[in-house]
């Protein structure tokens, strides 16, 4: 799902709990914090598909290309990667 889709969506949902609030007759306070919490569950919702939409993807044929050239470039030092550590001089 692409960010304008979410936004677009989010909106109608909380527009739609502002009207469910409103109708039920609750004080502005409630109202908003029915809204919050509305927002705050649609976006870990969203952040949670998206981690998993992203764990989930197959490395492109560009990512596997990548890590195949590291790997030629990268020259070896007793079992131990040179670029992989840093020292201080102190």
């Amino acid at each position: 799902m692409s960010l304008p889709k979410f936004i677009v969506g989010m909106i109608f949902a909380l527009a739609i709990v502002v009207g469910w609030s409103w109708i039920d007759g609750v004080s502005l306070g409630t109202t908003l914090l029915r809204v919050i919490i509305c927002a705050v569950v649609i976006q870990a919702g969203y952040f949670a598909i998206i981690y998993v939409m992203v764990a989930r993807s197959a490395p492109t044929p560009a990512d596997r290309l990548r890590e195949a050239e590291r790997k030629l470039n990268s020259p070896e030092v007793e079992g131990e990667k040179l670029g992989s550590a840093r020292r201080g001089l102190h």
